[in-house]
Parts: structure tokens; C-alpha cells; sequence
């Protein structure tokens, strides 16, 4: 059974250390055929003068938040048009497409969008999944939509899927599909 063993500077908080540990584990499930109670993660610590590089001793990397409290938080900044701090959770080049390939790259091009098509919106929330890409994590949500079309007709139960990629605590793209596309005031 696979026992893989972490050296990290002193300084991360219990959460940090079971968030380490919980992802080697995964990444061991889908690699190799393995049971998960035969997969052992050992984290040990070595205090900051006791680790050097270059000659030089080293602090711990700050660590991220999680990418799907990332994703929630700029989702509750966008629903409340707080665009100021939706932008803080945005890396340089961020990208957004919605449905019909409608591509925006900056927050306020996606409000003005919006408002052809509804008055408001709201998501409800069924899942967050998160797993490892290329250049970070892709935290995928899922649930559905409600909200008031531009006459004032109300919606509910519109099915919705994002894809957000995440890197260095940022959100680097975001890919939208919804029923919204096929459906409209009746």
C-alpha cells in the first residue's frame, strides 16, 4: 500500500495540513488501483531555521483558499452587482463564455448583456466539484437559475452549469451553459 510522506515548514494551520493530505490521497485513488483505507499520507514539519535553500531559510507559502469558496464568493459578488469585489477574485485575462459563444472579458460587458435578457437572476446551488487541470484547479457548480424576464414574467428551475478555472487563488476563465438560452418569456 502507497505511504507517502510531506516535509513542510512549521506554520500551517490544521486545515491547510488536512487539505494537503486529502488531495495526495485522491490523486493516489485515481492513479494507481489502491483502497483508501490502504493509502497513508505522513506530514511532517521541520521549523523555518531548520530548512534552508540557497543558503537561505525559507517561510511557508501563504496558504490558498479553497477554490470553491473562490468560486461562491465571486458568484455572491456578481449576484449583488458588487463588481468591485468581483474583480478581486479575477487574474489579468480573465475570460468569460456564455451560451451561443458569447465571450466577455471584462464584468460590466456581461451585466449590460444581462440586462437584454432578464431583470435579475438568482442561483440556487446543488454541487461543487472541484478537481486538478493543467493550470490549477476547475471548480465545476451546478443547480439552477430563477429570476424575472425583462416583461416582468418570473422564471424558476432553469438548469445551469459553470466551469471555473482557478490558479494561485485567482479565477482565471468561466465557462456557462444554461436552459436560459433555450427559453424565454412565454
Amino acid at each position: 500500500m502507497p505511504v507517502i510522506r510531506m516535509t513542510l515548514i512549521e506554520g500551517y494551520d490544521h486545515e491547510t495540513r488536512r487539505a494537503l493530505a486529502t488531495r495526495l490521497t485522491d490523486a493516489v485513488r485515481v492513479t494507481i488501483d489502491a483502497p483508501l483505507d490502504g493509502i497513508t499520507v505522513v506530514i511532517e514539519e521541520v521549523q523555518p531555521t531548520s530548512y534552508m535553500r540557497g543558503r537561505v531559510s525559507r517561510a511557508p507559502g501563504m496558504p490558498l483558499p479553497s477554490p470553491s469558496a473562490t468560486v461562491r464568493a465571486f458568484l455572491a459578488a456578481m449576484e449583488a452587482r458588487d463588481l468591485d469585489r468581483a474583480r478581486g477574485f479575477l487574474a489579468d485575462g480573465f475570460s468569460m463564455t456564455f451560451p451561443g459563444d458569447r465571450r466577455f472579458s471584462a464584468l460590466e460587458e456581461l451585466v449590460s448583456f444581462g440586462r437584454q435578457r432578464y431583470r435579475f437572476v438568482r442561483k440556487t446551488y446543488t454541487t461543487f466539484d472541484e478537481c486538478f487541470g493543467e493550470g490549477g484547479m476547475i471548480v465545476y457548480c451546478f443547480g439552477t437559475l430563477s429570476g424575472e424576464w425583462p416583461d416582468g414574467t418570473p422564471f424558476f428551475g432553469k438548469r445551469f452549469i459553470d466551469r471555473f478555472e482557478v490558479d494561485g487563488g485567482k479565477l482565471t476563465g468561466q465557462l456557462v451553459w444554461n436552459d436560459l438560452a433555450e427559453s424565454g418569456p412565454t
